[in-house]
């Protein structure tokens, strides 16, 4: 498998989870997310955008790192342009970091479902700020390793049907969600997370370090 994380321009803390998640993989910055790399200590192989919010003050390695610029003017945010570009370099998993948080929400919104359509075309997604994760929930069954008293939602993207929720406080069995509906929101890890979904698309919203945000 080869993972590649994306930085991006949103909040972003580094946790042990973050940490794991970074080890051997190659590293993309988008136009202002180039900002974390010097926290997470990494320097990424590439730095994509239109360079429209790039920050000043870089350290020497990061100001080096090569370039692949766009126009302001364009049909992709960079994050999409970083992310077609690792994928061009064989990516099998993505790691959007930086994905919350920071001055737009529209991007915010635009990388979950971002992260939902590579999901639907077989790519191992997650979206983070390092405090909160979000993955992607499609037909089939997934298992996930949090704590228990981790929070967690599920939104749904689309009408939900025989979604199955259990090693939680609130589980679930087989039920129906409609589009909007909150039912799912503020949940509790209560052993091993196991998700099934029959029809529909959604995210589990994970907050394995609460308090850690911003």
């Amino acid at each position: 498998m080869s993972r590649f994380i994306i930085l991006l321009g949103g909040k972003l803390v580094r946790t042990p989870r973050l940490e794991a998640q970074m080890e051997g993989a190659r590293i993309i910055a988008a136009d202002a997310g180039i900002k974390h790399a010097a926290a997470l200590g990494v320097v990424p192989e590439l730095w994509v955008g239109d360079f429209d919010s790039a920050p000043e003050g870089l350290s020497d390695d990061l100001a080096a790192v090569p370039q692949l610029r766009f126009e302001t003017e364009k049909d992709k945010t960079d994050g999409e342009l970083a992310v077609a570009e690792a994928l061009s370099r064989g990516a099998t998993s993505l790691v959007l970091a930086g994905a919350f948080g920071g001055p737009r929400a529209d991007h915010a919104f635009l990388h979950a479902a971002l992260a939902i359509r590579r999901a639907k075309e077989g790519l191992s997604v997650l979206v983070t700020s390092g405090a909160q994760e979000g993955s992607p929930l499609l037909p089939g069954s997934r298992d996930f390793d949090y704590e228990d008293g981790t929070m967690f939602s599920i939104l749904g993207f689309s009408h939900l049907s025989g979604l199955t929720v259990i090693g939680a406080k609130w589980p679930l069995d087989s039920v129906e969600v409609p589009f909007g509906s909150s039912l799912t929101i503020s949940n509790e890890v209560r052993g091993d997370l196991c998700i099934s979904l029959a029809v529909g698309r959604a995210m589990l919203l994970a907050h394995p370090y609460p308090g850690e945000e911003f």
